[in-house]
């Protein structure tokens, strides 16, 4: 599976940006998705996953109820809404894929990640 992150942007605190991930090689709906974020000097977090049809989201504390990820199998993609953004979002943001089918936190879990695409929030 290939994964191509794409969205992001300079948004001000309080501001909206949605990503997608456009995935493409073996069938996509085989695959649990999850995103990512790393900040400069910090490991990569979770931040928010679903199942390989979209059911079960679950999101890290810092975003629930401001992140929504959701996904379209018949576009082979997956998105990342985000509002009500802070600066602490500013994060290089990566999609991922897992074989497990079922939602994961991991990062190990993942098998395929996208290049990553990088999120400003000023304030």
């Amino acid at each position: 599976v290939q994964l191509q992150a794409s969205g992001g942007g300079l948004v001000q605190a309080g501001g909206s940006l949605r990503l997608s991930c456009a995935a493409s090689g073996r069938a996509f709906t085989d695959y649990a998705v999850g995103w990512f974020r790393q900040a400069p000097g910090k490991e990569r977090q979770f931040v928010a996953t679903t199942a390989w049809f979209g059911g079960n989201p679950r999101y890290a504390d810092s975003v629930q109820g401001r992140f929504t990820i959701s996904r379209d199998n018949a576009k082979n993609t997956v998105y990342l809404q985000m509002n009500s953004l802070r600066p602490e979002d500013t994060a290089v943001y990566y999609c991922a894929a897992a074989n497990t089918g079922q939602p994961v936190t991991r990062t190990q879990r993942y098998n395929y990640w996208g290049q990553g695409t990088q999120v400003t929030v000023s304030s």
